[in-house]
């Protein structure tokens, strides 16, 4: 029986995705729920698996847009399993040939000072200059190039040189397509502003060298930068909920609760899953999901529920070196806090010229909904937060805030 292989609805209001890369031929033997393609919707990267196992035969190519419920592949459900490899055939024996005597070899021409030969030292410096023995005149013996030629030769700035000129064409992923569509209607569509602080890390750099060893020998995760990040945040929109509001039309919609999404890098681009009601975590808590997202992410199974959502955006460009950015709004968001490398900087602390860890910040929003006042005020409540975490973010009670 042939089992008709349809693409299943990745998520509301996806209506079609695109065949990636299959993972096995025409023709192939595949097992029940056995990864047979994978697929990219606007959203996300899937895995398809096999609905029955047995012989394939694909009705789809790499690079396809089929429609939710089209069928891609059929598979033979009668079809026996192979055995093994079959034993090589024998190979048949050829018949030795007698070699033909080799042609005597013709007397080699004596070289002629024909116009554009260069001489061996000519060469050896038009090889390091890169320069093609046809763009230099020579000034020798008709018109042969000497050395005094190629050293005075200067390469011609409008032709190419000798160098690789080659080019690679690959078409874009529906993923990158959409992620290059929603960034350029952001640019067109909010009134994007980014205002900046500085941060110093020297409190959290103190507590994590005091209290990290016990945090995840306790908890089975570290304890990393994004938790205080996170909760910092959490705060700073509690105290300034337009931050955490949204446009819908005429209205401007405010939630009650901070769904923090997290941008990470993943095998097919940026993802952003969705840490779920954040401010109802700890240190622990936020930890555990940001590794858990993080690892799914990595993988390719984070699902497009997982990345939907979410009323604020928190990305590390600090991670890859970065020391400043204007992070782009995460649509339908109003804002995004964009964190970065820590250098070790002179401040002046207590009157004094120390030498700290500081970390740029910058927060990216749409003054459409967010005035300055807002804006500056929650990058300087983060601000706070980070340089007193013990008091803002743990209630003067450390032990207890790491145990949760």
């Amino acid at each position: 029986m042939a089992l008709e292989m349809k693409v299943p609805s990745p998520g509301e209001s996806i209506t079609e995705v695109e065949i990636a890369q299959w993972l096995v031929e025409n023709g192939d033997y595949v097992e029940k729920d056995q990864a047979i393609a994978e697929v990219d919707s606007d959203k996300a990267t899937l895995e398809l698996p096999a609905e029955a196992s047995g012989v394939i035969t694909l009705m789809a190519e790499e690079g396809d847009a089929v429609a939710v419920g089209q069928v891609v592949c059929l598979i033979d459900t009668d079809a026996a399993k192979p055995d093994g490899d079959a034993p090589a055939a024998e190979t048949p024996k050829v018949e030795e040939k007698k070699e033909a005597p080799a042609p005597v070899a013709a007397p080699a021409k004596t070289e002629t000072y024909a116009s554009g030969t260069a001489s061996p030292a000519a060469k050896k410096v038009l090889a390091e200059k890169g320069i093609d023995a046809s763009q230099v005149k020579g000034t020798g013996r008709d018109g042969r190039i000497t050395k005094a030629d190629a050293v005075d030769a200067k390469p011609s700035l409008g032709t190419p040189g000798l160098g690789s000129r080659g080019e690679a064409r690959k078409k874009l992923s529906m993923l990158r397509r959409k992620v290059a569509e929603r960034l350029v209607s952001v640019k067109n569509e909010t009134a994007m502003l980014t205002t900046f602080n500085e941060v110093d890390m020297q409190p959290i750099f103190d507590l994590r060298s005091k209290y990290k060893e016990n945090f995840k020998s306790k908890h089975g995760v570290s304890l990393g930068f994004m938790s205080f990040f996170t909760l910092a945040c959490v705060r700073a929109l509690k105290m300034y909920p337009a931050v955490n509001s949204m446009i819908d039309g005429d209205f401007m919609v405010s939630y009650d609760f901070q769904d923090i999404s997290i941008a990470v890098s993943g095998p097919k681009g940026l993802m952003v899953p969705v840490i779920r009601n954040a401010e109802n975590l700890s240190f622990r808590g936020v930890e555990s999901e940001v590794k858990r997202l993080a690892i799914r992410a990595r993988e390719g199974q984070i699902t497009v529920d997982e990345m939907t959502g979410g009323t604020f955006t928190i990305t590390n460009g600090g991670v890859f070196g970065s020391m400043l950015s204007t992070p782009i709004i995460n649509p339908p968001q109003s804002a995004i806090l964009g964190m970065h490398n820590i250098v070790e900087r002179p401040i002046v602390r207590d009157g004094q010229i120390v030498v700290a860890p500081i970390m740029y910040v910058a927060l990216s929003y749409d003054h459409r909904i967010i005035d300055g006042k807002e804006s500056v005020g929650f990058l300087v409540a983060v601000k706070e937060a980070l340089e007193n975490p013990e008091e803002l973010l743990m209630d003067n009670n450390i032990t207890r805030a790491l145990e949760m």
